[in-house]
């Protein structure tokens, strides 16, 4: 009888937890190493675009998912001055099978956290074990740790999947080197308890680049008896690198606002939303180049780890979710070396484009032409600008190399 396949995951974010219930589901045995000594609902908003919760259904999350998030209704895109540019239908509104969920990345990890406890059992999730390095041999695969009193111990497993985030221990052992690249903006962003504004389940991208970019949405809805929403805001504004990547880095204020300050508009007053703000963290737009492969032997990358790219798109959270439906395929299909390189083989190329799409073509690319077109000003119509078709054409093309789009849904 054929021994079980056991891997060892590091890392319990979004992408460990998902790998943990993919490979349970494809009856793989699985042990997630977090380096944390608690798992705490931290950060602040992402988006699940239908590639990515498409997998989540798959795996029976939808329910709680949707009790949880925002089921966003619609992209809306404005310039500067509050213009509306375009509105495109998002998840089931626009003729996909499943939604597209604003969400707390907090929410996101408990409802990941809470099926991985039920489904694999209460010892699934090992905390305050930070790996240091990994090992292997003909036959298994070592991850080392670090324990919170000072102590060492290893995990064996027949895999090792470094899923453990953009300072992977994993990543820097196999590609020493690889600094980050950083694009010349820097990211603030924050959380504010806000009335309803637009649809009430809107995604806003506004402005751009050259004077201050913003994302917008709402990921909690009717926190408060008056039926306000925690409304999550992305501040892009360009300046000199100011730290190392650090997703909890607190941010102030003070240090963005200024190319925002008049964007008062009849649908949403952006810098009393800033400034009512309960949280605002900073983190440098970087990424990393695109790496041949992710892993040798026994070992591989996962999610941030294995592609690190620049937060547009809410591609980050989604290709690690995607990275983890497919490495449980290939594992479950026979020898786990092989599994791992013909897992790499898929999913190096297609992030690979996502990285370097994001750098040069991202979603909000119809910002910038808009930006460029006008001159930065306002405009009387927006027909008059760019037409509908050319609308389309920006939106579809992103959807398609990122994986979404809905023909390669179907």
């Amino acid at each position: 009888m054929a021994t079980k396949t056991r891997a060892v995951v590091l890392g319990a974010g979004i992408g460990g937890l998902t790998l943990a219930l993919e490979l349970h589901r494809a009856g793989i045995e699985c042990v997630v190493l977090e380096a944390a000594p608690s798992l705490a609902a931290l950060g602040v908003g992402i988006n699940l675009l239908p590639h990515a919760t498409r997998n989540l259904a798959r795996l029976g999350l939808e329910p709680a998912l949707a009790e949880v998030a925002v089921t966003t209704r619609e992209s809306a895109f404005f310039n500067r001055f509050g213009q509306l540019i375009a509105r495109e239908p998002a998840g089931r509104h626009a003729g996909y099978d499943w939604p597209q969920f604003s969400i707390h990345r907090g929410d996101l990890q408990q409802v990941l956290l809470a099926a991985v406890h039920e489904r694999l059992g209460p010892d699934a999730v090992l905390l305050g074990h930070r790996a240091t390095h990994v090992t292997q041999d003909d036959r298994s695969a070592t991850a080392h740790v670090r324990h919170p009193d000072g102590s060492s111990s290893t995990v064996r497993g027949d895999v090792v999947v470094g899923a453990d985030g953009v300072h992977s221990v994993v990543r820097a052992q196999f590609h020493s080197g690889a600094a980050p690249r950083y694009t010349g903006y820097m990211m603030w962003r924050g959380t504010t308890v806000w009335p309803r504004f637009l649809t009430g389940a809107s995604m806003v991208r506004a402005g751009w680049l050259a004077t201050g970019k913003m994302v917008i949405y709402p990921i909690r809805d009717r926190v408060n008896a008056r039926g306000d929403q925690l409304v999550n805001w992305v501040a892009e504004v360009e300046g000199p690198i100011r730290d190392v990547r650090d997703w909890n880095r607190p941010g102030l204020v003070e240090d963005f606002i200024a190319p925002f300050e008049d964007w008062r508009f009849d649908w949403l007053d952006v810098p009393a939303m800033i400034r009512a703000a309960d949280e605002v963290l900073e983190y440098p737009m970087v990424d990393q180049d695109p790496l041949p492969h992710w892993g040798e032997g026994r070992v591989t990358l996962l999610g941030d780890a294995a592609h690190p790219m620049v937060p547009r798109g809410s591609n980050g959270a989604a290709q690690a979710i995607l990275d983890a439906r497919v490495l449980a395929e290939r594992l479950a299909a026979g020898d786990p070396c092989r599994a791992l390189r013909a897992y790499e083989a898929e999913r190096v190329p297609a992030t690979s484009q996502v990285v370097l799409t994001n750098r040069a073509n991202p979603p909000d690319a119809l910002l910038r032409e808009v930006y460029e077109r006008t001159g930065d000003r306002p405009f009387a119509r927006i027909e008059d600008v760019i037409t509908p078709e050319e609308i389309r054409r920006i939106g579809e093309g992103y959807q398609a190399v990122a994986g979404y789009s809905r023909t390669a849904l179907t």
